[in-house]
């Protein structure tokens, strides 16, 4: 039995009625260019192989990599095993448009959706295990207490639905905290309002930098006290006020006046 190895945030899904829902939400299709991120022991992936023709997955632990080479000698045409680390992996190396799935180690999950956010040309949809807290602040509101720099810097370029919650129990070992299903389905390229990317990241960076003070204070080094009136935000609201088009439109302006 492979022992759950903590530096690789590894708690492996047991539950088989949820198995079947997180399979049901993704409805996986034969032709599908699918890659599981960490297949751990395969709940996932064995499922996923009864309805694809083929299936890459990414796995960092030795151990698991050895026994799916044991029961999926390489080459193999059904699973296609990349060794590595999924934050180094290059997504364009696989056939595009491009289906994600897994279930993400916790302690690297946002390094790895702003890693998977820069292929999203390429990507059809994402289907992920996250802690729960995560999810609640990927697809958050303005105005609300989990809206935050994750929510405004993966909602620009992603819609995003929170499917299911999933228990501790549900694993092995169980996690001390509640985890949930996201999809995450890429917006078409006319939908992003955001022009100057790396523009836009130090914006909001700044924003929310310091959460408690007002926009007059964090976005001083972009907007002064004239610029705010003209774009029609008010500089006594927080970072949590405004919505990602709001974001766009502040950084299309200091783009402007450049």
């Amino acid at each position: 039995m492979h022992k759950a190895k903590k530096k690789f945030g590894q708690n492996f899904l047991v539950d088989e009625n949820i198995i079947a829902d997180i399979v049901s939400a993704i409805n996986p299709q034969f032709g599908d260019n699918m890659v599981e991120i960490g297949p751990g022991l395969g709940a996932l992936t064995r499922p996923l192989l009864k309805r694809l023709k083929c299936l890459h997955v990414v796995e960092i632990d030795r151990d698991i990599i050895e026994r799916l080479e044991s029961d999926y000698p390489q080459p193999n045409e059904k699973l296609v095993i990349h060794a590595g680390d999924a934050l180094k992996f290059d997504l364009a190396t696989l056939p595009s448009p491009l289906r994600i799935a897994g279930n993400l180690p916790y302690n690297i999950s946002s390094p790895l959706l702003f890693h998977f956010a820069d292929h999203a040309d390429r990507i059809a949809d994402m289907h992920f295990m996250l802690q729960n807290e995560v999810v609640e602040r990927m697809v958050a509101e303005p105005s609300t207490p989990a809206y935050g720099r994750l929510s405004v810097m993966l909602q620009y370029r992603f819609y995003m639905e929170k499917l299911l919650d999933v228990p501790p129990e549900s694993f092995r070992p169980a996690p001390k905290v509640n985890s949930a299903i996201v999809r995450m389905i890429p917006l078409p390229a006319d939908r992003i309002e955001v022009k100057n990317e790396a523009l836009f990241a130090r914006i909001v960076g700044a924003a929310f930098g310091h959460r408690r003070k007002t926009l007059r204070n964090t976005l001083r080094e972009f907007l002064g006290e004239n610029e705010f009136a003209e774009l029609g935000i008010n500089p006594q609201l927080r970072a949590e006020n405004l919505s990602v088009s709001e974001f766009a439109k502040v950084t299309s302006h200091v783009d402007a006046g450049k």
